[in-house]
């Protein structure tokens, strides 16, 4: 399975369009026949949707992902529902439907969750500092400081 897309770069001028998405599992909700993980990558994230009606087989693959696993995910991207929308996001009126799904590293529950807005203490952030790399706080520092 080889990239083609960049998460945070997924907009409504690739609808219909087959992509190749790799990067961690931000977010994961079950909702039995249907599984939606946020795939994140230093670009952004996306919503993914594994439907058990489409691909079993692919449904069973996402049963197994966990936060902060990395996987590589190939699908067609589509547009959401009108009432499914996220207006917060820049491609939050777009998902990708999952047709193929492989786990290419598993990894432990974080000690504290990989978002803005974090709740954890300052010696745990160091302790766990390449975790807290990943922020999206700390990725937009971190791109200001290689512009300087």
């Amino acid at each position: 399975m080889k990239r083609t897309h960049m998460c945070g770069m997924i907009n409504k001028d690739h609808i219909g369009e087959k992509v190749t998405l790799m990067g961690w599992v931000q977010r994961r909700r079950d909702l039995g026949h249907l599984i939606f993980i946020y795939l994140r990558d230093r670009t952004g994230f996306i919503q993914i949707v594994f439907n058990g009606k489409k691909s079993g087989e692919t449904l069973d693959k996402a049963q197994q992902i966990r936060s902060e696993y990395v996987v590589a995910v190939s699908g067609t991207v589509v547009k959401r529902e009108e009432s499914a929308i996220n207006p917060k996001y820049p491609n939050g009126d777009v998902e990708v439907n999952a047709e193929e799904c492989r786990i290419l590293s598993p990894a432990k529950t974080p000690p504290f969750y990989i978002e803005d807005g974090l709740d954890a203490s300052e010696m745990l952030r160091l302790q766990y500092r390449y975790l807290d790399l990943r922020r999206p706080e700390m990725q937009k520092n971190l791109i200001l400081r290689h512009k300087v």
